[in-house]
Protein backbone atom coordinates (compact mmCIF):
# COMPACT_ATOMS: atom_id res chain seq x y z
CA UNK A 1 0.00 0.00 0.00
CA UNK A 2 0.79 3.80 -0.95
CA UNK A 3 -0.52 5.85 1.89
CA UNK A 4 1.63 9.41 0.49
CA UNK A 5 3.31 10.61 -2.18
CA UNK A 6 5.24 13.86 -3.27
CA UNK A 7 8.07 15.15 -5.07
CA UNK A 8 10.21 17.94 -5.78
CA UNK A 9 9.60 20.18 -8.72
CA UNK A 10 11.65 18.92 -12.19
CA UNK A 11 14.36 21.03 -12.74
CA UNK A 12 16.53 21.64 -16.02
CA UNK A 13 20.59 20.39 -15.64
CA UNK A 14 21.89 23.67 -14.81
CA UNK A 15 18.46 25.53 -13.63
CA UNK A 16 16.80 26.25 -11.02
CA UNK A 17 18.15 22.81 -8.69
CA UNK A 18 21.71 23.16 -9.97
CA UNK A 19 23.06 23.75 -6.46
CA UNK A 20 21.35 20.93 -4.70
CA UNK A 21 22.64 17.42 -3.82
CA UNK A 22 20.83 14.33 -4.35
CA UNK A 23 20.38 14.23 -1.03
CA UNK A 24 19.80 17.58 -0.47
CA UNK A 25 16.47 16.84 -3.23
CA UNK A 26 15.60 14.08 -1.29
CA UNK A 27 16.29 14.63 1.92
CA UNK A 28 12.67 17.43 2.04
CA UNK A 29 10.87 15.02 0.38
CA UNK A 30 11.08 11.66 2.34
CA UNK A 31 10.06 14.61 5.69
CA UNK A 32 7.42 15.64 3.72
CA UNK A 33 6.13 12.32 3.01
CA UNK A 34 6.01 10.92 6.58
CA UNK A 35 4.36 14.49 7.28
CA UNK A 36 1.46 13.68 5.38
CA UNK A 37 0.87 10.48 6.54
CA UNK A 38 1.53 11.30 10.01
CA UNK A 39 3.98 8.67 10.62
CA UNK A 40 7.08 9.05 12.97
CA UNK A 41 8.98 5.64 12.54
CA UNK A 42 10.49 4.29 9.15
CA UNK A 43 12.16 0.70 8.90
CA UNK A 44 14.02 1.36 5.92
CA UNK A 45 14.72 4.26 2.92
CA UNK A 46 15.13 2.75 -0.64
CA UNK A 47 16.10 5.45 -2.96
CA UNK A 48 16.96 4.89 -7.00
CA UNK A 49 20.25 7.05 -8.35
CA UNK A 50 21.94 6.67 -11.79
CA UNK A 51 24.75 9.10 -11.65
CA UNK A 52 26.61 9.10 -8.08
CA UNK A 53 27.74 10.68 -6.71
CA UNK A 54 27.69 7.01 -4.53
CA UNK A 55 28.12 6.55 -1.09
CA UNK A 56 24.77 5.23 -0.77
CA UNK A 57 22.99 8.24 -1.54
CA UNK A 58 19.21 6.82 0.56
CA UNK A 59 21.01 6.86 3.57
CA UNK A 60 22.66 10.19 3.45
CA UNK A 61 19.05 11.45 2.58
CA UNK A 62 17.97 9.42 5.99
CA UNK A 63 20.26 11.45 7.87
CA UNK A 64 20.10 15.06 6.17
CA UNK A 65 15.88 14.73 6.49
CA UNK A 66 16.31 13.78 10.20
CA UNK A 67 15.35 10.51 10.29
CA UNK A 68 17.69 9.09 12.73
CA UNK A 69 21.19 7.08 12.83
CA UNK A 70 19.00 4.24 13.75
CA UNK A 71 17.28 4.30 10.45
CA UNK A 72 19.23 1.85 7.62
CA UNK A 73 19.12 3.26 3.24
CA UNK A 74 19.39 1.55 0.38
CA UNK A 75 20.29 2.95 -3.24
CA UNK A 76 19.71 0.80 -6.00
CA UNK A 77 20.37 1.63 -9.49
CA UNK A 78 18.71 0.14 -12.71
CA UNK A 79 18.86 3.18 -14.93
CA UNK A 80 15.91 4.87 -15.26
CA UNK A 81 13.58 2.38 -13.63
CA UNK A 82 15.76 2.74 -10.18
CA UNK A 83 12.95 4.57 -8.77
CA UNK A 84 9.78 2.61 -9.69
CA UNK A 85 12.35 -0.82 -9.12
CA UNK A 86 12.69 0.90 -5.49
CA UNK A 87 9.11 1.08 -4.30
CA UNK A 88 8.19 -2.69 -6.03
CA UNK A 89 11.73 -3.48 -3.77
CA UNK A 90 9.92 -1.64 -0.38
CA UNK A 91 6.79 -3.42 -1.43
CA UNK A 92 7.96 -7.02 -1.18
CA UNK A 93 9.49 -6.23 1.92
CA UNK A 94 6.41 -5.59 3.63
CA UNK A 95 5.90 -8.19 6.39
CA UNK A 96 3.54 -6.64 8.77
CA UNK A 97 3.45 -3.53 10.73
CA UNK A 98 6.83 -1.50 8.71
CA UNK A 99 6.42 2.12 7.14
CA UNK A 100 8.83 2.05 3.90
CA UNK A 101 10.57 5.43 2.20
CA UNK A 102 10.86 4.73 -1.55
CA UNK A 103 11.45 6.51 -4.60
CA UNK A 104 14.62 8.08 -6.61
CA UNK A 105 16.71 11.02 -6.70
CA UNK A 106 19.28 12.75 -9.17
CA UNK A 107 21.22 15.64 -9.63
CA UNK A 108 22.89 15.76 -13.12
CA UNK A 109 23.58 19.16 -12.50
CA UNK A 110 26.18 18.05 -9.23
CA UNK A 111 27.15 14.52 -10.61
CA UNK A 112 30.81 13.77 -10.36
CA UNK A 113 32.82 13.72 -13.87
CA UNK A 114 33.44 10.26 -14.58
CA UNK A 115 36.18 8.73 -16.78
CA UNK A 116 38.38 5.56 -17.44
CA UNK A 117 41.55 5.27 -15.35
CA UNK A 118 44.35 5.15 -17.41
CA UNK A 119 46.34 2.61 -18.01
CA UNK A 120 50.15 3.85 -19.09
CA UNK A 121 51.93 7.05 -16.70
CA UNK A 122 51.34 8.84 -20.40
CA UNK A 123 47.88 8.21 -20.93
CA UNK A 124 45.27 10.83 -19.94
CA UNK A 125 41.73 10.02 -18.06
CA UNK A 126 39.43 8.92 -20.62
CA UNK A 127 35.95 11.25 -19.61
CA UNK A 128 32.84 9.67 -20.43
CA UNK A 129 28.44 10.10 -20.51
CA UNK A 130 27.49 7.21 -19.76
CA UNK A 131 28.07 3.65 -18.50
CA UNK A 132 27.63 0.74 -20.80
CA UNK A 133 24.61 -0.95 -20.89
CA UNK A 134 25.20 -4.29 -22.27
CA UNK A 135 28.85 -5.94 -23.64
CA UNK A 136 29.42 -4.69 -27.12
CA UNK A 137 29.77 -7.25 -29.01
CA UNK A 138 25.57 -7.60 -28.19
CA UNK A 139 25.25 -3.87 -29.28
CA UNK A 140 25.30 -0.82 -26.66
CA UNK A 141 23.81 1.98 -28.50
CA UNK A 142 23.09 5.68 -27.20
CA UNK A 143 19.46 5.95 -25.92
CA UNK A 144 18.74 8.77 -29.08
CA UNK A 145 19.75 6.26 -31.90
CA UNK A 146 18.16 3.30 -30.32
CA UNK A 147 14.85 5.40 -30.37
CA UNK A 148 14.92 6.32 -33.91
CA UNK A 149 15.37 2.93 -34.45
CA UNK A 150 12.53 1.57 -32.31
CA UNK A 151 10.13 4.17 -34.08
CA UNK A 152 11.24 3.57 -37.73
CA UNK A 153 10.57 -0.45 -37.00
CA UNK A 154 7.17 0.61 -35.41
CA UNK A 155 6.10 2.59 -38.49
CA UNK A 156 5.92 5.71 -36.35
CA UNK A 157 6.51 9.40 -37.99
CA UNK A 158 7.72 12.35 -37.68
CA UNK A 159 4.07 14.05 -37.48
CA UNK A 160 2.45 11.69 -34.96
CA UNK A 161 4.96 11.82 -32.30
CA UNK A 162 5.67 15.73 -32.87
CA UNK A 163 1.55 16.14 -31.75
CA UNK A 164 2.24 13.53 -29.19
CA UNK A 165 5.19 15.77 -27.30
CA UNK A 166 3.49 18.96 -28.14
CA UNK A 167 0.25 17.29 -26.22
CA UNK A 168 2.48 16.55 -23.28
CA UNK A 169 3.24 19.98 -23.37
CA UNK A 170 0.13 21.14 -23.24
CA UNK A 171 -1.14 19.13 -20.54
CA UNK A 172 1.67 19.92 -18.29
CA UNK A 173 0.67 23.69 -19.05
CA UNK A 174 -2.99 22.80 -17.89
CA UNK A 175 -2.21 21.22 -15.12
CA UNK A 176 -0.04 23.56 -13.70
CA UNK A 177 -2.44 26.27 -14.20
CA UNK A 178 -5.11 24.61 -12.48
CA UNK A 179 -3.14 23.73 -9.28
CA UNK A 180 -3.14 19.54 -10.10
CA UNK A 181 0.84 19.75 -9.40
CA UNK A 182 0.28 21.59 -6.30
CA UNK A 183 -0.32 19.19 -3.33
CA UNK A 184 2.00 16.52 -4.83
CA UNK A 185 5.32 18.89 -4.86
CA UNK A 186 7.38 20.33 -2.14
CA UNK A 187 9.49 23.75 -2.85
CA UNK A 188 12.86 23.40 -2.75
CA UNK A 189 14.60 26.40 -2.81
CA UNK A 190 12.94 29.25 -5.04
CA UNK A 191 12.01 25.81 -7.24
CA UNK A 192 8.11 25.94 -6.84
CA UNK A 193 6.90 24.67 -9.89
CA UNK A 194 8.38 22.34 -12.44
CA UNK A 195 11.02 24.21 -15.05
CA UNK A 196 10.35 22.53 -18.23
CA UNK A 197 7.02 23.12 -19.59
CA UNK A 198 6.75 25.36 -22.34
CA UNK A 199 3.66 27.39 -23.47
CA UNK A 200 2.86 27.29 -27.22
CA UNK A 201 4.38 24.20 -28.44
CA UNK A 202 2.08 23.60 -31.06
CA UNK A 203 3.13 20.53 -33.56
CA UNK A 204 3.51 23.33 -36.34
CA UNK A 205 6.67 24.86 -33.81
CA UNK A 206 7.54 21.27 -33.19
CA UNK A 207 8.41 20.44 -36.91
CA UNK A 208 10.68 23.36 -37.17
CA UNK A 209 13.23 21.51 -35.44
CA UNK A 210 15.81 19.33 -36.80
CA UNK A 211 17.08 15.21 -36.00
CA UNK A 212 19.00 15.32 -32.95
CA UNK A 213 20.36 11.99 -33.17
CA UNK A 214 20.44 10.35 -36.60
CA UNK A 215 20.59 12.23 -40.13
CA UNK A 216 17.65 10.35 -41.19
CA UNK A 217 16.12 9.78 -37.81
CA UNK A 218 12.44 11.26 -36.35
CA UNK A 219 14.05 11.93 -32.43
CA UNK A 220 14.05 15.76 -32.07
CA UNK A 221 15.30 17.83 -29.06
CA UNK A 222 11.77 18.93 -28.78
CA UNK A 223 9.83 15.42 -29.24
CA UNK A 224 12.45 14.21 -26.51
CA UNK A 225 12.46 14.13 -23.13
CA UNK A 226 15.67 17.01 -21.13
CA UNK A 227 17.88 15.96 -18.81
CA UNK A 228 16.56 16.66 -15.31
CA UNK A 229 17.17 17.39 -11.72
CA UNK A 230 14.98 15.93 -9.12
CA UNK A 231 13.45 13.54 -6.27
CA UNK A 232 10.34 11.54 -5.66
CA UNK A 233 9.20 9.73 -2.72
CA UNK A 234 6.15 7.23 -1.67
CA UNK A 235 5.55 5.97 1.91
CA UNK A 236 4.49 1.90 1.50
CA UNK A 237 2.80 -0.12 4.58
CA UNK A 238 0.59 -2.86 4.79
CA UNK A 239 -3.10 -2.80 4.07
CA UNK A 240 -3.76 -3.49 8.39
CA UNK A 241 -1.95 0.21 8.42
CA UNK A 242 -3.86 1.67 6.10
CA UNK A 243 -6.41 0.96 7.92
CA UNK A 244 -5.68 1.75 11.57
CA UNK A 245 -4.63 5.27 10.14
CA UNK A 246 -7.85 5.94 8.23
CA UNK A 247 -6.42 7.43 5.20
CA UNK A 248 -7.04 6.25 1.41
CA UNK A 249 -4.06 4.65 -1.09
CA UNK A 250 -2.62 2.49 -3.38
CA UNK A 251 -3.44 -1.03 -3.59
CA UNK A 252 -0.21 -2.55 -5.59
CA UNK A 253 -1.86 -5.17 -7.28
CA UNK A 254 0.53 -6.43 -9.53
CA UNK A 255 4.58 -6.00 -10.85
CA UNK A 256 6.27 -7.00 -13.54
CA UNK A 257 10.32 -6.39 -14.40
CA UNK A 258 11.27 -7.86 -17.94
CA UNK A 259 14.16 -7.54 -20.62
CA UNK A 260 14.46 -7.44 -24.15
CA UNK A 261 17.14 -6.38 -26.98
CA UNK A 262 19.36 -3.84 -25.27
CA UNK A 263 19.87 -2.61 -29.07
CA UNK A 264 16.14 -1.68 -28.65
CA UNK A 265 16.21 -0.81 -25.19
CA UNK A 266 13.43 1.41 -25.29
CA UNK A 267 10.97 -1.46 -25.64
CA UNK A 268 12.19 -3.09 -22.59
CA UNK A 269 8.83 -2.60 -20.67
CA UNK A 270 6.51 -4.03 -23.13
CA UNK A 271 6.52 -8.16 -22.03
CA UNK A 272 5.99 -6.38 -18.30
CA UNK A 273 3.07 -4.58 -19.67
CA UNK A 274 1.30 -7.17 -21.60
CA UNK A 275 1.68 -9.29 -18.05
CA UNK A 276 -0.21 -7.20 -16.57
CA UNK A 277 -2.74 -6.32 -18.62
CA UNK A 278 -3.35 -10.24 -18.75
CA UNK A 279 -5.27 -9.35 -15.36
CA UNK A 280 -6.04 -6.15 -15.08
CA UNK A 281 -7.12 -2.87 -17.90
CA UNK A 282 -6.12 0.40 -16.55
CA UNK A 283 -7.94 3.51 -16.78
CA UNK A 284 -5.28 5.92 -16.77
CA UNK A 285 -1.51 5.69 -17.28
CA UNK A 286 1.88 6.50 -16.43
CA UNK A 287 4.13 5.82 -19.07
CA UNK A 288 7.51 7.71 -18.73
CA UNK A 289 8.45 9.80 -21.89
CA UNK A 290 11.72 9.28 -22.72
CA UNK A 291 11.34 9.98 -26.69
CA UNK A 292 8.51 10.60 -28.28
CA UNK A 293 8.55 7.68 -31.32
CA UNK A 294 9.56 5.33 -28.10
CA UNK A 295 6.37 6.06 -26.06
CA UNK A 296 4.04 5.34 -28.67
CA UNK A 297 5.92 2.27 -29.76
CA UNK A 298 5.80 0.95 -26.35
CA UNK A 299 2.16 2.08 -25.76
CA UNK A 300 1.06 0.50 -29.31
CA UNK A 301 2.76 -3.21 -28.81
CA UNK A 302 1.49 -3.58 -24.97
CA UNK A 303 -2.03 -2.28 -26.38
CA UNK A 304 -2.71 0.70 -25.04
CA UNK A 305 -4.82 3.87 -26.60
CA UNK A 306 -1.85 6.62 -26.02
CA UNK A 307 -4.68 9.08 -25.19
CA UNK A 308 -4.69 7.77 -21.57
CA UNK A 309 -1.43 8.09 -21.36
CA UNK A 310 0.07 10.97 -19.50
CA UNK A 311 -3.42 12.68 -18.71
CA UNK A 312 -1.10 15.81 -16.83
CA UNK A 313 1.53 15.45 -19.38
CA UNK A 314 4.77 13.64 -18.88
CA UNK A 315 8.60 13.24 -19.16
CA UNK A 316 8.47 15.61 -22.56
CA UNK A 317 6.87 17.75 -20.74
CA UNK A 318 8.13 17.54 -17.28
CA UNK A 319 11.66 16.39 -17.23
CA UNK A 320 13.25 13.31 -16.67
CA UNK A 321 15.65 13.13 -13.59
CA UNK A 322 16.40 9.18 -14.27
CA UNK A 323 16.74 7.44 -11.36
CA UNK A 324 13.42 9.73 -9.89
CA UNK A 325 11.14 9.22 -13.03
CA UNK A 326 9.50 6.12 -12.08
CA UNK A 327 8.62 7.37 -8.22
CA UNK A 328 7.94 10.12 -10.29
CA UNK A 329 5.14 8.18 -12.09
CA UNK A 330 3.88 6.45 -9.15
CA UNK A 331 3.15 10.23 -7.15
CA UNK A 332 1.49 11.20 -10.59
CA UNK A 333 -0.95 8.59 -10.18
CA UNK A 334 -1.33 9.03 -6.80
CA UNK A 335 -2.65 12.23 -7.14
CA UNK A 336 -4.78 11.65 -10.12
CA UNK A 337 -6.26 8.70 -8.60
CA UNK A 338 -6.55 9.25 -4.88
CA UNK A 339 -5.73 13.24 -4.25
CA UNK A 340 -8.34 13.70 -7.19
CA UNK A 341 -10.99 10.25 -6.07
CA UNK A 342 -10.24 9.59 -9.49
CA UNK A 343 -9.69 6.25 -11.85
CA UNK A 344 -9.56 3.29 -9.93
CA UNK A 345 -7.27 1.36 -11.38
CA UNK A 346 -3.74 2.97 -13.06
CA UNK A 347 -0.46 1.71 -14.76
CA UNK A 348 3.13 3.07 -14.22
CA UNK A 349 5.55 2.02 -16.38
CA UNK A 350 8.80 2.51 -17.91
CA UNK A 351 12.05 1.23 -20.16
CA UNK A 352 15.69 1.62 -18.93
CA UNK A 353 18.98 1.30 -20.06
CA UNK A 354 19.93 -1.96 -21.23
CA UNK A 355 17.05 -3.42 -22.30
CA UNK A 356 15.04 -3.86 -19.27
CA UNK A 357 11.33 -2.54 -18.24
CA UNK A 358 9.53 -2.28 -15.04
CA UNK A 359 5.62 -1.86 -15.64
CA UNK A 360 2.94 -1.64 -12.26
CA UNK A 361 -0.58 -1.87 -11.58
CA UNK A 362 -2.02 0.00 -8.81
CA UNK A 363 -6.26 0.14 -7.21
CA UNK A 364 -7.32 2.64 -5.25
CA UNK A 365 -8.58 2.24 -1.98
CA UNK A 366 -10.49 3.91 0.38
Amino acid sequence: MIIAARRTPIGEAGGVLANRSVDELAAPVLRAVLDDAGVDRVDDVLLGNVLGPGGNPARVAALRAGLGEATPGMTIDRQCASGLSAITTAASMVTGDEFFLAGGAESPSTAPWRAWRPRTPTEPPRFYQRAPFAPAEIGDPDMGPAADLVAAEAGIGRQRQDAFAARSHARAVAAQDAGRFDAELVPIGPARADERPRRGFTPERLARFRPAFTSEGTATAANSCGINDGAAAVLVTSEEQRVRLGVPGLRLLGARTSGADPNRLGLGAVPAMRALRERHEPEVVEFNEAFAGQALACLDAAGIDDELAGPDGGAIALGHPWGASGAVLVVRLFSRMVRQDGPRIGMAALSSGGGLGVATMWERVG
